[in-house]
């Protein structure tokens, strides 16, 4: 218990795996705290200051999964290990305690091992840095962030306006913020707000980390260089934030160092900035609901391999703002698109290759396995296929091109020595044994022989003695005591004991019935076999270090090969996507444009044609209006489509997908239109549906406004903006009112491109004096009373909102719909004031009027009510309840009469 409280000490900020024998047990609080998280039984074992200890355990062999419910959690886990052997411990004393210590601290961030780890998703963390603003200037902040499972390490500078959105845009398991930010209020709120957004557990760390005075040196230190200079420029805010994500790495991995890559400064405005509200409200990784069905990402996952579908959410997440680059993205997809025979043997080779960037890095971490060297030997041989059938391709654009110059220069030769070095059937842990491939090594083949195969070699060598000695009865056996041991009949002791067999035949024991003899050749033997198990372990985990040796060597050749496969698995994937759904490749220029011919929401559309049913699609036209220049060059502002009509009758899919459509073609993607033109969009904000977040007093209505003030006050001539019934939230004419104002603010000051929908007919009144204002409305028909929605967008406005029809539609009693009607009739005719008839009429003294006129008690039954009463449905034949029915309605006319 000394021991425990001692290191606990030293690590109070986490989970304490004390290693106790086959268990890792915790005690005390963490005890506690983890009988809770894990659902385990909380025991006791000893006492502290005559206090029960608090105690309980999980199997060492099944520790990941329980680590794994941790970090889901967001614990942080000290993993203590006995670092001495028990022997070792014994000589100090009887009762000396062996030697532990930490040797890891897993965080959400650090976690590396495969079982812990989403296949499909990244596991950034990261570090964020702030530079106070000076007079008549604002903050400002650099974040810095790595994948330590693959190496990537980026930064990016950006003002205090972007800071939610460029995190969310990361979205990081894990981010350090110093300490003293988070001691300022407002700080603190938006902190826990963007852990809340992006499921990142905010970690305070104290202020040393984060000294821009000795940052440079710090990161430097790190990957062994005298200058960053080779590393390209940064800026010191950058450097700072850099540096202290490698000293948190340092940190929790006690001095062992993964294998980053160099840090990579990601240009202001490279990537469309798109807010944590619109990430969420568009569903692009996930639905509101938490899930990836049904989200954008879902939908575009083509992928076969876990870093391809890793790429692939990385440049969903950050669509590009470059038109060259975006070219070329698209040029490799349109190659895949147009070889369908180049594509299906690409992603068959690439559904063979193994996530080599995770297994490089469990392998220089310590953390590999045997398993993790056949992952990087597979992902080379799978390289070499991959390159030697896109050499064969004309033409084959930039992207697949620089690709393919990984590919050829990777260390193909190390593969061939993986896959010659190691078995086919391969245990977990380097310890077990087994892994290396027979015929490898002489010598290992030997020691497993005499392991293995010892009955035959000592049957082989009885039999040897046994014609020696001419003893058809000889035996060697085996005991605790004297080991192997040569075993006769007391008949033959006399020649064995005499020359010359008794040079060979050492006399050990006699007994009553048998005579035993040892043997200086047998003697050897045993020491061999008794030490072969371990010397044959020794070779192999000799061979598991040179294997790893020459892999982590030859590291940045296997990550830019693992780089190139996951490029190509994103292009072949998006190619087969366009096929099998009609895509087409977009025009991404930097014009004011904005042209969609038929457009369609890529989610709905997949959900629509599983159910058998097809998208209605649409056109869209955001651009300068024609014969006007181009908003990136004079100003010019963009159009600003007001779309009314009915509820259910696809506003929101309409606005949505020609925001899902930029992202997609600014990834490098193609389309769910028969065409697209798309001036680059730099800023994407998009205020669609309704929530309240009531933890911090924020009703529905406060929380749109927000939104909407965050859009008005940031977007410029090239964003595009997604609004969806502003001002709902308030009286009517309030909410009027300020739809009204954020209309003519976004024609004047935002000249944005804009999609707004609405239920305020009196908006469309704009479109005569705004220029740049369009209507447009969904297309309805009615139909015997109810309302037929045709999911057509068409010019023009919505004159009426058929809100009744889709209340019926809803399931609302026949009563209130009619009572509904009613009331609308009547609010119609007095221009929205509620008339004193109505007032008289409402239904609370209607009701109280029937009450008062309902016969007393003691009167006898309506006669409608007698004649139910007689009736008995269950024992009548359809013609009598047909019969019955029309008894029933002409009593009820004559009651009426």
């Amino acid at each position: 218990m000394e021991q425990f409280i001692e290191i606990k000490a030293a690590n109070p900020d986490s989970l304490l795996f004390f290693r106790m024998g086959d268990f890792y047990e915790m005690f005390f609080e963490d005890a506690e705290v983890a009988s809770r998280a894990l659902g385990i039984t909380l025991t006791k074992r000893g006492k502290h200051y005559g206090r029960d200890i608090p105690m309980c355990g999980v199997p060492l062999h099944t520790a990941d999964d329980y680590l794994q419910r941790l970090i889901a959690l967001g614990h942080r886990v000290a993993v203590c290990e006995q670092v001495e052997d028990p022997a070792e411990a014994r000589k100090r004393g009887a009762k000396s305690v062996v030697r532990r210590d930490v040797v890891r601290l897993v965080t959400p961030g650090t976690i590396t091992e495969d079982n812990l780890l989403d296949a499909r998703r990244s596991n950034f963390l990261s570090a964020l840095a702030r530079a106070k603003g000076g007079e008549g200037g604002g903050d400002r902040f650099a974040l810095a962030w790595i994948d330590m499972s693959t190496g990537a390490f980026r930064l990016a500078e950006f003002d205090a306006a972007a800071l939610a959105a460029s995190i969310a845009r990361v979205e990081p398991r894990e981010l350090l913020v110093p300490d003293s930010l988070l001691d300022e209020a407002d700080f603190r709120l938006r902190f826990r707000e963007i852990g809340a957004a992006t499921g990142a557990a905010i970690v305070p760390v104290p202020r040393a980390f984060f000294d821009g005075a000795t940052a440079g040196d710090r990161l430097a230190s790190f990957f062994g260089v005298a200058s960053l200079d080779a590393f390209g420029g940064f800026t010191r805010l950058e450097t700072t934030a850099a540096a202290a994500v490698v000293a948190y790495v340092d940190k929790t991995q006690l001095g062992r160092r993964p294998p980053l890559d160099p840090p990579q400064r990601e240009a202001s405005g490279a990537a469309m900035a798109i807010d944590a509200a619109t990430r969420a409200n568009l569903e692009l990784v996930r639905t509101l609901g938490g899930e990836r069905r049904g989200s954008l990402l879902a939908t575009i996952d083509r992928t076969v391999t876990g870093a391809g579908a890793r790429l692939l959410a990385e440049r969903l997440a950050s669509p590009l703002t470059d038109p060259e680059a975006i070219r070329r993205r698209l040029d490799a997809v349109e190659l895949f698109l147009r070889d369908s025979s180049l594509r299906e043997e690409v992603a068959g080779r690439l559904a063979r290759a193994p996530d080599m960037a995770r297994a490089l890095s469990r392998l220089a971490l310590g953390r590999g396995g045997p398993r993790d060297l056949a992952a990087v030997g597979a992902g080379l041989a799978a390289a070499v296929g991959v390159f030697g059938r896109l050499v064969e391709v004309e033409m084959p654009g930039d992207e697949v091109a620089a690709a393919m110059a990984a590919l050829g220069t990777a260390p193909h030769d190390l593969g061939g020595r993986l896959a010659e070095a190691l078995a086919d059937d391969l245990p977990l842990l380097k310890r077990d044994g087994g892994f290396v491939r027979a015929g490898f090594r002489a010598d290992l083949d030997e020691t497993r022989a005499l392991r293995d195969e010892s009955r035959q070699v000592i049957a082989s060598l009885q039999a040897t003695y046994a014609g020696l000695a001419e003893v058809k009865g000889l035996k060697i056996r085996h005991n605790n005591v004297l080991g192997y041991y040569v075993e006769v009949g007391p008949q033959h002791a006399p020649a064995m004991l005499s020359a010359p067999l008794n040079a060979t035949f050492i006399h050990r024991q006699t007994m009553a019935g048998a005579v035993r003899f040892s043997t200086v050749e047998l003697g050897a033997l045993e020491g061999k076999i008794a030490s072969a198990g371990e010397r044959a372990t020794a070779i192999e985990l000799a061979v598991f270090d040179d294997l790893t040796a020459a892999v982590i060597a030859a590291g940045a050749g296997i990550k830019r090969a693992a780089e190139a496969l996951a490029a190509l698995d994103v292009a072949s994937g998006l190619a087969a996507l366009a096929d099998a759904r009609r895509w087409t490749r977009p025009k991404v220029d930097d014009s004011g444009a904005f042209r969609i011919t038929a457009g369609r929401h890529p989610v709905v559309e997949e959900m629509l044609a599983e159910d058998g049913q097809s998208f209605v699609a649409n056109d869209a036209d955001l651009g300068a209006a024609p014969g006007a220049a181009a908003a990136s060059t004079t100003g010019e502002g963009g159009r600003i489509w007001l779309v009314t009509g009915p509820n259910m009758a696809g506003k929101s899919t309409f606005l949505r997908q020609n925001a899902l459509i930029a992202v997609l073609a600014q990834m490098g993607a193609f389309v769910p239109a028969a065409a697209a033109h798309i001036g680059v969009v730099d800023r994407l904000f998009s205020r669609v549906g309704a929530a309240d977040d009531l933890a911090r007093g924020r009703s529905t209505f406060m929380v749109e406004m927000i939104e909407t003030a965050a859009i008005l006050n940031q977007a410029g001539p090239r964003a595009l903006v997604i609004l969806d019934e502003i001002g709902r939230g308030t009286a009517t004419f309030d909410g009027l009112s300020i739809a009204w104002a954020t209309v003519e603010h976004l024609h004047a000051v935002n000249r944005s491109r804009a999609l707004f929908a609405t239920h305020y007919h009196e908006l469309t009144a704009l479109s005569e004096r705004l220029e740049r204002v369009v209507n447009a409305t969904v297309k309805v028909k009615e139909w015997k009373g109810d309302v037929v929605f045709l999911h057509e967008i068409v010019p023009g406005a919505a004159d009426r909102s058929y809100g009744i029809q889709v209340a019926k539609l809803a399931g609302l009693p026949a009563a209130v719909v009619e009572r509904a009607k009613a009331v609308l009739t009547e609010l119609e005719k007095s221009g929205g004031h509620a008339p004193a008839s109505l007032i008289d009429d409402l239904p609370l003294f209607t009701a109280a009027r029937r009450r008062a006129a309902a016969p007393a008690p003691d009167a006898p039954p309506p006669p409608v009510l007698a004649l139910l009463d007689g009736l008995r449905p269950d024992d009548m034949s359809p013609r009598e309840a047909l019969e019955a029915l029309y008894r029933l309605k002409a009593e009820r006319a004559r009651d009426e009469g």
